[in-house]
């Protein structure tokens, strides 16, 4: 089942168990089930701490990594490979007695919960969102005996996911009952289970001392101005609901300078760790709610809690835009999806559209086209924005129709899921109508500057306006990145206008600062 160089990975990783765990597995004679058995074959042939055992459950392709020291149980109904491969080395990990990296507040928290807490998380194995969410549940099962946690892969599991009616991933229902959608941080799953906690985190937020640099945004741009703030021994912290941003939804990345090719979660990880090397206070599962810069610089939060710093750096980024028409929100995680590679799976074998003729919109075609009945692509404007070698390719498949002047106007459904969808031909103004299962928008990215807009110049496209320095309009207040004016959104130039806007707030601290501060070192 795994390859040699994986054996290996996994051997060297497996030298950090501590204490014997076991593989307890719940077979059919399906191929999966094969599989899954010779993968818990080829873990327990990497250690002699590992050992298996079988088992009857409703679910028969199914592994459950048992640890008998704490009665902690983690399971996986399908294959654990693919993005979910990493969630199984850290699931066997944490049971067998390696430091889960989680501050010991959180960690007491989590074990802490009271009552019995039944997650089941469906995926599917091409979602890089969905390990997120499996890790985050699967760090509290190893932690707390009273909660499991299940990854379900959809593609194993149709049956479930029909009755369900999942349309989306990840999924996750607690006790039976449907929990979350989409991507949620520990923190955030913390919040929903611990009333206290959200109270707790704002007391503690309060408390911190003024910044010398406050980064809000944890992406590329945010991720690199912390890490040069740091080095400049500024008192420095980034302030952000997750990392990565949309960089986390990007699954490959071709054209990021020195690297031939890697994945956007695999980069968010990077840049993680690297903000962690240094002395930076990260404060995540946060959003800003505004701005003000009347009494020295201060961003609140949603949560209620008030930050303060001698400078402020945007590096909110951008989100999916959205169509903004009659059906969408309804339907949202219901048929309307905005990734294709995450939700792609679960339309195997249907008929749906995408939303936009441009590279995203015409790269998402091609690839659902591998995996449903088939594919129409409505392009507002007259001629397609995509590259011409993606046109080429997406006209080379026999089961994707293109649409141009096509104004979506309607999202229309059964009230549990998507049916339909109504659009305008621009040209003769004629109502059309198409029967689909999947609606998938891909027609380009909004700055997240909405909460900022009553302080910050801003372009008609709601992007802050910054100078060559990354300064705003605003004395002490820089932004970078996707949320600013800049010609190009790119990740390797994200970073670059992090450093200069970081630069460029060290510069202002050195020319603004009150003698006693004026002692700021540089690196």
């Amino acid at each position: 089942m795994l390859d040699t160089n994986l054996k290996n990975q996994l051997a060297t990783y497996l030298q950090n168990l501590k204490r014997p765990i076991e593989l307890l597995l719940s077979l059919d004679d399906s191929k999966a089930a094969q599989q899954l058995d010779q993968l818990a074959v080829d873990i327990t042939s990497l250690s002699e701490l590992i050992t298996i055992k079988h088992q009857t459950s409703s679910r028969l392709v199914e592994m459950t990594i048992y640890d008998p020291a704490n009665n902690t149980r983690i399971q996986f109904a399908g294959i654990p490979t693919g993005h979910e491969f990493t969630s199984l080395v850290l699931a066997l990990l944490h049971s067998g007695g390696h430091p889960i990296k989680l501050d010991e507040e959180t960690i007491e928290q989590v074990r802490n919960l009271d009552g019995s807490f039944q997650f089941e998380t469906f995926i599917s194995l091409s979602c890089q969102n969905c390990p997120d969410v499996v890790q985050a549940l699967n760090i509290m099962a190893a932690i707390n005996p009273n909660i499991t946690n299940v990854m379900i892969d959809g593609a194993v599991y149709q049956d479930e996911v029909t009755e369900r009616n999942i349309m989306a991933v990840p999924s996750v229902f607690l006790n039976g009952e449907e929990f979350s959608q989409g991507r949620i941080s520990l923190k955030d799953i913390l919040s929903k289970l611990d009333s206290t906690s959200d109270a707790k985190q704002v007391e503690k937020l309060n408390a911190k001392e003024q910044f010398d640099v406050l980064v809000v945004g944890a992406g590329p741009a945010g991720a690199s101005a912390a890490i040069y703030a740091a080095r400049k021994g500024l008192k420095t912290g980034i302030v952000a609901d997750r990392f990565g941003g949309q960089v986390s939804e990007t699954v490959g990345i071709e054209n990021f300078i020195s690297v031939k090719a890697t994945e956007g979660p695999k980069l968010v990880a990077s840049l993680e760790e690297h903000v962690r090397d240094y002395d930076v206070d990260i404060m995540q599962g946060q959003k800003a709610k505004s701005l003000s810069s009347t009494q020295g610089l201060s961003i609140e939060l949603e949560s209620g809690a008030t930050l303060s710093s001698k400078t402020v750096l945007l590096a909110t980024g951008a989100r999916w835009r959205e169509m903004n028409v009659p059906g969408e929100q309804q339907y949202r995680g219901k048929g309307v999806a905005y990734c294709p590679h995450c939700d792609g799976p679960l339309f195997k074998g249907k008929r749906v559209a995408v939303i936009g003729g441009g590279n995203s919109g015409i790269e998402a075609a091609i690839d659902l086209a591998g995996i449903v009945e088939h594919v129409t692509v409505l392009e507002f404007d007259s001629t397609l924005r995509a590259d011409q070698v993606l046109q080429n390719k997406a006209n080379s498949m026999g089961n994707i129709d293109i649409i141009t002047q096509a104004q979506t106007t309607e999202v229309l459904g059964d009230d549990n899921k998507v049916t339909r969808l109504n659009y305008t031909d621009r040209k003769t103004g004629d109502t059309h109508n198409i029967e689909l299962a999947g609606i998938f928008v891909q027609i380009g990215l909004v700055p997240n500057t909405e909460w900022a807009k009553d302080e910050l110049l801003l372009t008609n496209r709601g992007e802050v306006i910054v100078d060559g320095k990354g300064q705003t309009n605003v004395p002490g207040v820089f932004a970078a990145g996707d949320v600013t004016d800049s010609a190009y959104k790119q990740i390797i130039i994200a970073m670059g206008s992090g450093a200069t806007a970081s630069l460029a707030a060290f510069d202002y601290l050195i020319r603004h600062s009150e003698p006693e501060v004026s002692t700021v070192k540089a690196a």
